[in-house]
């Protein structure tokens, strides 16, 4: 069983918006930390988002800042990143991770801090 999965992904224009939702087997997303991580190709894989355990704080790559949303519904143990205004510079592999318990957002800025990661979605931005 695969602990993180993501779906939402797709093509889309520029300026277009898209949904990213990953959902959790066996990780509570309401004591961990989650987050998002994208990789285009021939690149590192970058931090996008993250959200505390408890929700209370978010993190977001300055590239991203005012256009992406990062929630959680711990309900429905699943994160979310709302996408907005998107950039061709947006297209990349989307995945999703979550970190050691009860970790704030700002521990989830570094890949070397994801316990579990998705197998990522693709996100195409055209001009």
């Amino acid at each position: 069983q695969v602990p993180l999965v993501e779906s939402g992904g797709g093509s889309v224009q520029a300026g277009g918006s898209l949904r990213l939702a990953c959902t959790a087997s066996g990780r509570r997303f309401d004591i961990s930390p989650a987050g998002w991580f994208r990789q285009a190709p021939g690149k590192e894989r970058e931090f996008v988002a993250s959200i505390g355990w408890n929700s209370g704080s978010t993190e977001f790559a300055d590239s991203v800042k005012g256009r992406f949303t990062i929630s959680k519904d711990n309900a429905k143990n699943m994160v979310y990143l709302q996408m907005d205004s998107l950039q061709p510079g947006d297209t990349a592999v989307y995945y999703c991770a979550a970190g050691s318990l009860f970790k704030s957002a700002q521990g989830m800025r570094s890949p070397s801090a994801v316990d579990v990661w998705g197998r990522g979605t693709q996100v195409t931005v055209s001009s």
